[in-house]
């Protein structure tokens, strides 16, 4: 289903949205010592920016996800890397056969997040990391604002299902790993900015994402787009561009 979704607007995503977060995936992949010799996997790698990236630093890329139309886009990216159609529960690699895990605000939509980061665990090599990255904490986070947009659109969640700033919260992240059967070890803030040149751009950047794709489903580019204005009227600038406060965490555990 969320293979379905995420793959509606791919193209969007990959040239206005998932940059958004560059700077989240240079400050990981930094982190991580990540470069030449490195065997480096992206869970759920969407269009393949961090891929991409990472392939820049010399590593040895391999990344899967469920959109086979955001898979597309990353083999375009990353020529030689390996990239698989799977789901993050169900890990298509080996054991023991990678230097660095990544998962880009990925595992806490998987159905059962302790599964898949048991799986990102089973791939790493001993020693090796996993990284989970997530929202910042929402409080006074301006993209905060843009993200709940969507909530009033869409179906009231079961009760307990995990929401975009589910693992945002230090404390559950650390607990999340060592549930997984890894050690936690650093939790680090990264602080960035969504930045759009125009409204026309802003709407097709935040209506690129999976969520944006269901809601449009259930009540029409319309009323999508309209929700998307009401959130980003705060944010225009003088030239009528967009500017967005926006922070992300990252924890980096040990296999």
């Amino acid at each position: 289903m969320n293979g379905v979704l995420w793959g509606t607007s791919a193209r969007d995503w990959a040239q206005i949205q998932e940059g958004q977060f560059k700077a989240g995936f240079e400050a990981v992949l930094h982190h991580c010592d990540v470069g030449p010799g490195t065997d480096y996997l992206d869970a759920g790698c969407g269009a393949g920016m961090a891929a991409m990236l990472a392939a820049g630093r010399g590593a040895r890329v391999s990344g899967f996800d469920a959109a086979e139309a955001l898979l597309a886009i990353a083999r375009e990216r990353v020529p030689d890397g390996d990239f698989r159609t799977a789901d993050l529960e169900s890990v298509p690699f080996a054991d023991a056969s990678f230097d660095v895990v990544t998962g880009f605000n990925a595992f806490q939509f998987a159905g059962d997040p302790v599964r898949a980061l048991s799986e990102a665990r089973r791939v790493a090599r001993p020693g090796g990391k996993v990284v989970v990255m997530t929202w910042g904490d929402p409080e006074g986070m301006e993209a905060a604002a843009i993200v709940g947009a969507l909530r009033p659109l869409l179906p009231a969640p079961p009760p307990g299902a995990a929401g975009p700033f589910a693992l945002s919260d230090r404390l559950k992240l650390q607990r999340l790993a060592e549930a997984a059967g890894l050690t936690p070890e650093d939790v680090v803030d990264v602080h960035t900015h969504w930045s759009y040149p125009d409204e026309s751009t802003a709407l097709r950047g935040l209506g690129s994402s999976g969520v944006a794709a269901r809601a449009r489903g259930l009540v029409g580019a319309e009323a999508l787009d309209a929700a998307h204005l009401a959130a980003l009227a705060p944010f225009r600038q003088v030239d009528g561009g967009f500017r967005i406060q926006a922070s992300c965490r990252f924890l980096v555990a040990r296999a």
